[in-house]
């Protein structure tokens, strides 16, 4: 399974959606980089992915969104195929 990294505060409600979802895909161990503990990470995560809203999602190395955007990605039946790489 790849590696799951999600950026993250511990009061979003998008954020536990998120990871109820990974989890439901079979996900056991998710990153979570909390932006609201370490504000430095929260610049790291705008450079990156130009977003300023959590979560955000990387699957490997690649940035997938939001809870909206891999949502979308699921309903498509794109998620578990980039979860089993």
């Amino acid at each position: 399974m790849a590696k799951v990294t999600m950026y993250c505060t511990e009061v979003c409600p998008y954020c536990v959606r998120a990871e109820a979802l990974l989890k439901k895909r079979g996900v056991t161990e998710i990153e979570k980089i909390r932006i609201d503990l370490n504000p430095e990470q929260r610049d790291i995560m705008i450079a990156k992915t130009g977003r300023r809203t959590v979560p955000q999602i990387y699957i490997g190395e690649q940035h997938v969104g939001g809870f909206d955007d891999m949502a979308e990605l699921d309903s498509q039946g794109g998620l578990v195929p980039l979860l089993n790489g």
